[in-house]
């Protein structure tokens, strides 16, 4: 199978050290010295849990040609990187494109792929549930298991279904389906602001980020806050078990976090503000839209303006 994973960060060159394993004739689009660093060292992620180093030869492009032509184009962007692409994708061929990482637009770029595709387009959206960092040409890649994604059409399940379960027929990395992956996608998001608020507050040194208990409390206030916008606006709280948990054990799931802070792994997770922004600056129209007030969630996102 000809797959093209567009993106060569932390998520897309695990997913395409996990698709060139298998068999597949997978090509990655990098640019800029990253796409050196390809061509010369091949694809370099130091397992970090499994300590163990892979090395993949992978061909690598620096642009997608609108003949390029590809059985799954896999799209591992940052969220605010994702509309530069968007125009990119629709002039290409490829007809079956997936669009994974943090998104709060999911409709809209469906919407816009539908409208402008050069040739018919179907779209599905995921989560690949790994983390890490890029260093000295090389990923170091945070997983637990072979990887998972959690994947899911928007209006009907995956028409290129059966693309997507051949192409990780010969891999332990484990797809798992989702009916509500825009619901998901959201929960996920009020998650991830909140928290990465903090962090940056603090440059990534985490011994702050727990020494913070004020902050900490704000964290977790916030995010019942989020989980409460969401319900208020008829999104299911999926896994309705997280929201749950959140809400009702905030003292619990600080201290959870305080001690994951403290773990040497804390500090390999990679988050950029022009990514947070953009994810708040989203966030914020469902905010106006809910009548939930979002005291906590307010007071982080004030501070961090004033920070920025």
């Amino acid at each position: 199978m000809n797959i093209l994973v567009y993106g060569a960060g932390v998520q897309g060159s695990y997913l395409a050290h996990v698709l060139i394993k298998s068999g597949h004739d997978v090509t990655v689009l990098a640019r800029g010295k990253r796409a050196e660093e390809l061509e010369k060292e091949g694809l370099v992620i130091r397992h970090y849990l499994q300590r163990k180093t892979t090395v993949d030869r992978v061909r690598v492009i620096r642009r997608l040609e609108t003949g390029d032509a590809y059985d799954l184009i896999f799209v591992m962007m940052k969220y605010s990187d994702f509309g530069a692409v968007l125009p990119i994708l629709a002039e290409n061929v490829s007809r079956h494109i997936v669009m994974v990482g943090n998104n709060m637009d999911a409709y809209a770029m469906q919407d816009y792929l539908s409208k402008h595709g050069q040739s018919p387009k179907q779209i599905a959206f995921g989560f690949q549930t790994t983390a890490g960092t890029r260093t000295d040409g090389r990923v170091i890649c945070i997983r637990g298991g072979h990887g998972q994604m959690v994947i899911g059409g928007l209006n009907s399940p995956i028409p290129f279904r059966s693309l997507l379960d051949q192409a990780f027929k010969r891999t332990k990395y484990k797809l798992s389906y989702h009916d509500q992956i825009d619901a998901w996608l959201k929960n996920h998001m009020v998650l991830v602001v909140p928290m990465n608020m903090v962090i940056l507050f603090h440059g990534f040194q985490m011994k702050k980020v727990v020494r913070d208990d004020k902050r900490l409390r704000q964290l977790v206030a916030a995010m019942g806050e989020g989980f409460h916008v969401l319900d208020s606006l008829g999104y299911p709280l999926t896994p309705a078990g997280q929201a749950s948990s959140i809400i009702r054990y905030p003292r619990l799931v600080r201290w959870a976090l305080k001690l994951f802070f403290l773990l040497p792994i804390s500090r390999l997770i990679d988050g950029t503000d022009v990514e947070l922004h953009a994810l708040n600056y989203t966030f914020a129209e469902l905010r106006t839209k809910s009548d939930v007030p979002t005291p906590n969630w307010d007071a982080l996102e004030a501070e961090r303006i004033i920070q920025s």
